[in-house]
């Protein structure tokens, strides 16, 4: 099935066992939350803050 339209900002998913977040990626902030603890959402926003430059390029070369 071909994509007819793509919306929104880049952004990544964050999913484990029965857990999932998404977190935007510019400006870096978290859009939803279900399951992590608050310790684990700042760890994965750090992470997400060091690592934006890949995580963006990475987003755009897979989504065109």
């Amino acid at each position: 099935m071909p994509t007819v339209l793509r919306s929104g900002p880049p952004h990544i998913h964050v999913d484990r066992d029965q857990s999932s977040c998404k977190i935007w990626l510019s400006p870096v902030a978290m859009s939803s939350n279900l399951g992590f603890s608050a310790r684990e959402l700042r760890e994965f926003e750090r992470l997400v803050q060091l690592n934006g430059v890949t995580l963006v390029k990475a987003w755009r070369e897979f989504h065109g």
